[in-house]
């Protein structure tokens, strides 16, 4: 619960000029608009008479390195497998708080979510496979399966309170469980050949981790160190090392090193030490013992919180507003209009792509909740069957998370193009769909 009646300290000239921003970059929404239009200025370089100098730059290879131990890659696969394993960690870190004390957290709670995720995946990647199980696009069947939670949750925020909050929460839940099939997924199906020796040494550092946990090592450097070390073992074991970012995230501290009674007992101390310490016309720059008292409550203060929640809170503006952008500039960018003389045929992929996430993404997810409302006998939070064939549109946006599995399937540049027009094309549509269905529900009755 937010504490409210707080009085608030001086604001700056400067703050108040930079207050709407804040608030702007604060709102569900903005992840959603960033991405739209990272994505609009690829199609736009990818398709201008600049689309050579937007190609090459993501093939420019980047070393970091010496000798033995240099990693050189292309500029598209240091986004791809670098900055969108930290992408994958704040994913983790989400799932883990979830599983712990958020939607997902009891069996009454995560069975809805978990069911109509589970009919999402599954339906989307029969419908693709119905078109493509003996061609070339075979491989792509995964690309249909995933939730974009960034474009969803904004077109909920556009709707405002047309939209229930157990939606909200609903379509939040389903979007994590999607991650987490999504991971198996590229774990089990898209990776190469197995370096066990480097696999070995990944789960021994991921051991180490838990120990540290378990142990009381709070201090991030410690998980930073490890978890560079295990990113670089699982990229060369031949897994997709972005699985390293959720395997590190679930090593993560949980726990409060000072609990409620504690910090409100020793945050009154110290309060009542700086008040006293309190003189006129002194300053914190000054009064030793006012500035004493600020660094125990900013030290108590740490305690209070949870490593996993100090690490989501400060990474998720990081992935949501620089890495994710960066991946769709470099990911969505397709040649429209070209000539496909020569290439081969790509238009089962396509059709599969587009037709798993419109159609297979919300037959599937609504499929699942109607059996399980038969089953349970009453609508959740007195939600209807429109509410979720809205939410069933929202989960076609499948967008970051295809790209990714697309890039990871093809290596073909035609069939890559194939799919990511298609995922492109299907998840506008889907996202038009979803919002004009729940648009058209009624305000609920106390809005």
């Amino acid at each position: 619960m937010a504490i409210r009646n707080v009085i608030t300290c001086g604001l700056e000239p400067i703050d108040q000029v930079l207050m709407p921003f804040q608030h702007f970059f604060k709102s569900k929404s903005t992840g959603g608009i960033i991405l739209i239009i990272s994505a609009v200025v690829a199609l736009i370089w990818a398709n201008s008479t600049w689309a050579a100098s937007y190609f090459s730059l993501w093939e420019t290879k980047f070393t970091v390195g010496y000798g033995e131990l240099a990693l050189s890659k292309p500029l598209l696969l240091w986004v791809n497998d670098g900055l969108m394993a930290m992408f994958f960690f704040v994913v983790g870190l989400e799932i883990k708080r979830e599983f712990m004390v958020g939607e997902l957290s009891t069996r009454r709670q995560a069975v809805l979510p978990i069911f109509a995720a589970i009919g999402g995946m599954v339906v989307p990647a029969g419908i693709y496979a119905i078109f493509n199980i003996n061609g070339v696009g075979a491989h792509g069947w995964g690309i249909p399966m995933a939730t974009d939670i960034a474009f969803a949750l904004g077109i909920l925020a556009l709707l405002g309170d047309r939209v229930p909050y157990q939606l909200k929460i609903f379509l939040t839940a389903v979007a994590i469980v999607d991650d987490i099939g999504a991971v198996l997924v590229i774990a089990l199906f898209y990776t190469s050949e197995i370096a066990g020796m480097m696999l070995l040494l990944a789960a021994a550092l991921l051991v180490v981790a838990y120990i540290g946990n378990k142990a009381g090592i709070r201090t991030p450097v410690f998980y930073a160190i490890i978890g560079l070390i295990v990113w670089v073992a699982v990229l060369k074991s031949g897994v997709h090392s972005t699985v390293a970012g959720v395997l590190m995230a679930f090593t993560i501290p949980a726990r409060t090193t000072c609990d409620a009674e504690a910090f409100t007992t020793n945050a009154s101390n110290l309060l009542k030490e700086y008040e006293s310490a309190i003189t006129p016309g002194s300053s914190v720059l000054t009064n030793s013992t006012m500035h004493s008292a600020l660094l125990s409550m900013q030290r108590i203060a740490t305690r209070a919180q949870t490593p996993l929640q100090r690490l989501e809170h400060g990474m998720a503006p990081l992935v949501d507003y620089l890495i994710m952008p960066i991946f769709a500039l470099a990911n969505a960018g397709v040649a429209l209009g070209g000539s496909m003389a020569g290439a081969v045929d790509t238009s089962m992929i396509s059709v599969g792509v587009a037709l798993g996430l419109f159609l297979g993404k919300p037959i599937g997810i609504v499929l699942a909740v109607i059996l399980l409302v038969r089953i349970s006998g009453g609508w959740p939070g007195g939600m209807t069957l429109r509410h979720f064939i809205g939410a069933g549109l929202l989960g076609g946006i499948g967008f970051t998370m295809s790209l990714f599995i697309a890039a990871l399937a093809f290596e073909d540049q035609a069939m890559l193009n194939a799919a990511k027009a298609s995922i492109l094309a299907a998840s506008t549509l889907a996202g038009v769909a979803g919002y004009l269905v729940l648009k058209s529900l009624p305000l609920p009755e106390d809005s």
